[in-house]
């Protein structure tokens, strides 16, 4: 089964019209997107868009042999006006399956927003599933039978979408997914480029056509990161964006509590609403038993909370119980820390701080803090396959 994208871009495309943001600013030339429409074996046209022909033909395709053509979602502004030749546009009722003279089996899946999804199977077994913008799956209970070939959906908008679907194993390895209705939400590439291979995604330009159902080698998703940055820089947010696909994550939480810190306890609260429904949290310093047991993605936050419990079990701010053995415990902890990393069988995103990069600190024991937290980030990095500094909610990938 071949699948030619005509567009990826939102149903307004990208650039948006007069659109001032910066995002809109940049996506040109082969940057620019006009609105999803799929062409498949040029039999089936899902969604219509304004310039379909067009598109088509410069991709090399041809709309003549369309015999079906079907919405996924409800279409705003002006009527699109039917190309010569195409017979109406339609949605189909969800659950139902039609059958093509061409021999495609198509069933309309349905979503938790407005819209319909469709499954496509060709002839030869091939399927794929295209999902509307802004929606994802309703109702699925799996597993499933058989994952699909490709999946195409909003995964920058609705990468809970991508996590339920992987849930029920309609994602697998070998299943490709590619990015559609690209807003200007989305980053411009390459950090476009690098957030979807975090989640086992792509994007594709515009008239790309793509063969569904051949050999295809799973994607190469780095297995340990650590996310660095200085404060309030956007490097928790990243860390969990990095996991947001995966249908079930363990959130290790090394703060702990603090009785009466309303700020902290305002802090703990943001990123709680923040993740997702199916993460579980832990609040403990122990890490090496997690990251040795196998089981889903950990996400832990943060190693320089974790460096603070550990000087303090060897009284590490104390220049005598320092000298007397306090620092070759510590260093003990943290290689041991840096070793479990290297031996973890399970996805892991570690983050940290950058502490070394401001004033330096007035006391002995902050110096002392700031020193250990730079040896642990070294030590930890280099277990690493993928480094990120975060920097103005900025990403810059020092390694990966």
């Amino acid at each position: 089964m071949e699948l030619t994208l005509l567009g990826t871009g939102a149903p307004d495309g990208l650039p948006r019209p007069d659109c001032p943001c910066a995002a809109c600013a940049l996506a040109r030339g082969a940057g620019s997107r006009a609105a999803t429409a799929l062409l498949v074996d040029d039999a089936l046209l899902l969604d219509l868009t304004p310039g379909a022909v067009f598109a088509a033909a410069r991709a090399g395709r041809s709309l003549t042999g369309v015999r079906q053509v079907l919405l996924t979602h409800p279409h705003d502004g002006p009527a699109v006006e039917l190309p010569p030749g195409l017979p109406p546009a339609g949605r189909v009722p969800d659950g139902r399956v039609l059958t093509l003279i061409s021999g495609h089996r198509v069933r309309a899946v349905p979503m938790d927003a407005p819209g319909t999804g469709y499954e496509v199977t060709s002839p030869e077994g091939a399927r794929l599933l295209y999902l509307p913008p802004g929606g994802a799956p309703a109702g699925l209970a799996g597993p499933v039978a058989q994952p699909y070939d490709l999946v195409a959906g909003d995964v920058v908008g609705r990468p809970d979408a991508v996590a339920r679907l992987r849930a029920v194993e309609a994602i697998g390895p070998a299943t490709e997914l590619i990015a559609v209705h690209l807003d200007h939400d989305a980053p411009p590439a390459p950090e476009l480029e690098r957030r979807l291979a975090a989640a086992g995604a792509r994007a594709v330009p515009d008239g790309t056509t793509l063969a569904v159902g051949g050999f295809r080698a799973p994607a190469a998703v780095p297995r340990r990161t650590l996310v660095t940055g200085g404060a309030r820089s956007g490097k928790s947010v990243e860390a969990e964006r990095l996991l947001e696909t995966c249908p079930e994550v363990v959130y290790v939480a090394t703060g702990g509590t603090r009785d009466g810190d309303a700020d902290w306890a305002a802090r703990v609260g943001l990123h709680r609403e923040r993740r997702p429904a199916a993460w579980r949290t832990e609040e403990t310093c122990e890490l090496v038993e997690p990251l040795s047991s196998d089981g889903p993605p950990l996400l832990i936050d943060c190693l320089s909370l974790w460096l603070t419990d550990a000087m303090d079990r060897v009284d590490a701010w104390d220049d005598a119980a320092w000298a007397e053995g306090g620092e070759r415990a510590l260093r003990a902890r943290t290689a041991e820390l840096a070793a479990a990393v290297r031996g973890t069988r399970r996805t892991v995103v570690l983050v940290t701080n950058e502490t070394g990069s401001g004033v330096v600190p007035a006391t002995a024991a902050g110096r002392r803090f700031r020193d250990e937290l730079g040896r642990l980030n070294a030590a930890v990095a280099g277990e690493c396959e993928q480094v990120l500094l975060v920097v103005a909610g900025q990403v810059l990938a020092l390694r990966g």
